[in-house]
């Protein structure tokens, strides 16, 4: 009985010691939290100033800027904007039609091109895109753009070029400071920067997105791609771990991009995208980009001296005569960059080759054609190593390579061509696709995407081209097109070309100033 009094006493000495002991600790802890909190409060509140000061300081050199232009300014941010893509294309059609549009609003484009001046590059775009703009436009040129190239950052290359845009996009704010700001080239992390520390209105035209979901299932489901490394794919806790990474990285995307007062994208892949990321419907509007479908529409499809030849050359390939055959171009256009997936050209090109053999109208007979912009040394090297390909595959006498060739060069290797070739995964749109429907050319494009969705669907009711998505569909549909008869072959031409009205340089030009309008009007004059 006294060892039981004993052993209770001793349980309530060790709780009173306890609940002194922990009581002091909390104590201790409370007195080392408070001073924590009012620091951050202070930081804070000090950040607060510091980012109002800012703001001022810009605004400042805006109203210093108007005072000596006598105007508003609205200013393009192209890094790239000496490039050859269908963004670029983007870029100058806008720019001529606001133009056009508003006498009294200077304009400037923000560019990371170094080496050329502002007159080279207004040449580069007369010369690529048939663009010739109606009045001068400034350019700044941006020294640091070195920090939105994917080779600066061989991991965590979505985080880091979209870190590094925002310094780009300081730089180009503290460099001139606009009343209203495009981003004309997806960079949507610079967009907060112009709205709140420059008090800019901004719009974003959207090719694709950074970051979607289709990106996503390709990790989930660890498929090997060019923006999925083998070593992750085979990996289940990496693969685990760059889904979170995306998740994380989409959800500050999607607040960056609803800082956008106007949203344009430029299909109907990439608005479902958008809106599940942005979530910004009552500002986001398709805008399809301009295609130069004009320059190719004046070229007559119904051509009775090529009739007769291709039923000469299928009479000849009947009876198995000889003489000269027909050659069929197979031309691809689009920027060497990686998600183009040249070489699933080149493979499934290849592979109609081994169909054909070497008989009369066969292998000797067909020639494919690769066309695009190399933007920097990286895309080079990947020309490079395209060619390696080809002579690995011992089809480089039947591949021809023709980089940044100007936009006539281009025009006659398309209405000469038999085939479009186009092989990019969900490509957001495809201008390529488009010009060459409009050339008269048979298209092949990838099965997703823009192409699928928007380009290359039924017109009337009648078929405008072919889909394929693999090596041996490819192939496939190559031979299939290759052996329609003329008559088929000028009614599928006809069709295309018929579809592709809707995305001339005045339909973009319509839907471009009817989409930026509320913002134009705000500009005080």
């Amino acid at each position: 009985m006294q060892h039981l009094k004993l052993e209770t006493g001793m349980k309530g000495v060790f709780c009173l010691y306890m609940a002194m002991h922990g009581g002091y600790k909390s104590r201790l802890l409370w007195s080392l939290l408070v001073p924590c909190l009012y620091l951050s409060l202070i930081l804070t509140l000090v950040l607060l100033l510091l980012l109002l000061g800012v703001r001022m300081w810009l605004q400042g050199r805006r109203k210093t800027r108007r005072a000596q232009d006598d105007g508003p300014a609205v200013a393009f941010f192209h890094p790239y904007c000496n490039a050859g893509g269908g963004g670029e294309r983007v870029l100058w059609c806008s720019l001529r039609a606001l133009m056009h549009r508003y006498p009294g609003v200077s304009f400037v484009v923000y560019t990371g091109d170094q080496g050329v001046t502002g007159e080279q590059i207004l040449e580069g775009a007369r010369q690529r895109f048939n663009i010739t703009l109606p009045r001068s436009v400034t350019f700044v040129f941006l020294r640091h753009r070195v920090l939105v190239e994917a080779s600066s950052y061989p991991h965590f290359t979505l985080l880091g070029q979209s870190a590094g845009s925002m310094f780009l996009g300081w730089e180009a704010l503290t460099a001139f400071v606009p009343d209203l700001y495009v981003d004309s080239m997806g960079y949507a992390f610079t967009l907060p920067i112009f709205r709140y520390l420059g008090g800019c209105k901004v719009a974003s035209y959207v090719h694709y997105p950074t970051v979607s979901t289709d990106m996503l299932s390709v990790v989930r489901e660890r498929n090997p791609r060019f923006n999925n490394a083998d070593f992750i794919s085979r990996n289940p806790i990496l693969s685990a771990l760059k889904v979170v990474y995306y998740c994380c990285f989409a959800l500050l995307y999607g607040l960056a991009g609803s800082c956008s007062d106007v949203i344009m994208v430029n299909s109907t892949w990439t608005l479902g995208h958008i809106l599940a990321l942005w979530r910004s419907p009552s500002r986001t509007s398709i805008v399809y980009p301009p295609c130069d479908i004009r320059a190719f529409l004046d070229v007559p499809l119904e051509d009775e001296d090529e009739m007769e030849g291709w039923e000469e050359l299928g009479r000849e390939e009947e009876d198995g005569g000889g003489g000269d055959r027909k050659r069929h171009s197979i031309v691809s256009v689009g920027q060497f960059r990686p998600e183009k997936d040249h070489q699933l050209q080149i493979r499934a090109f290849r592979k109609l080759l081994d169909r054909k053999g070497d008989g009369p109208g066969g292998r000797e007979s067909l020639r494919l054609v690769l066309i695009g912009g190399c933007r920097n040394q990286e895309d080079e090297e990947r020309v490079l190593m395209l060619r390696g390909l080809c002579q690995e595959l011992g089809i480089a006498d039947h591949v021809e390579f023709k980089l940044n060739i100007p936009f006539e060069e281009l025009k006659r290797e398309l209405v000469d061509a038999t085939i479009g070739l186009h092989t990019m995964w969900n490509e957001h749109f495809g201008i390529g696709v488009v010009e060459c429907m409009a050339a008269g050319t048979i298209v092949l494009a990838h099965k997703s995407g823009g192409p699928k969705l928007d380009i290359v669907v039924p017109y009337e009711g009648r078929q405008t081209g072919f889909l394929a998505d693999s090596e041996d569909s490819y192939a496939a549909a190559m031979e299939t097109i290759l052996s329609l008869s003329p008559a088929a072959r000028l009614e599928m031409r006809r069709n295309a070309r018929d579809s592709v009205e809707r995305f001339s340089d005045q339909e973009f030009e319509s839907c471009f100033l009817a989409a930026m309008e509320p913002l134009m009007g705000t500009l005080e004059r």
